[in-house]
């Protein structure tokens, strides 16, 4: 009889652990998913505020920019900035995550 039960034990704790990662994958598949729409949609609102053409001639400030750390801003990167900020005033962005979204670009 201890066999039975043995058997019976591993069957069904083989079949819980089957349904708690397929659970897993298709929660996780989920959450990347819907991640992954939401920085399609960001990319998308941003993508032509990028392309202007003040935002444009900021890329060598934006270099310098990222490439120093924040120590060197340059008048076309202030003025992209404040011209992105003024299109998109709920863009929650720092000003090095913008230089890195104008380089980017």
């Amino acid at each position: 009889m201890p066999t039975v039960r043995t058997l019976a034990f591993v069957s069904l704790f083989g079949l819980a652990t089957g349904a708690s990662a397929s659970s897993f994958v298709v929660t996780t598949d989920t959450l990347v998913d819907a991640l992954a729409a939401t920085i399609d949609t960001t990319s998308n609102a941003t993508s032509s505020v990028v392309d202007n053409k003040v935002v444009l001639a900021a890329r060598d400030d934006a270099a310098s920019f990222v490439a120093s750390a924040g120590a060197v801003r340059g008048a076309h990167l202030e003025n992209a900035l404040q011209h992105i900020r003024e299109r998109m005033p709920s863009l929650q962005a720092d000003d090095a995550q913008l230089a890195q979204a104008i380089l980017a670009h």
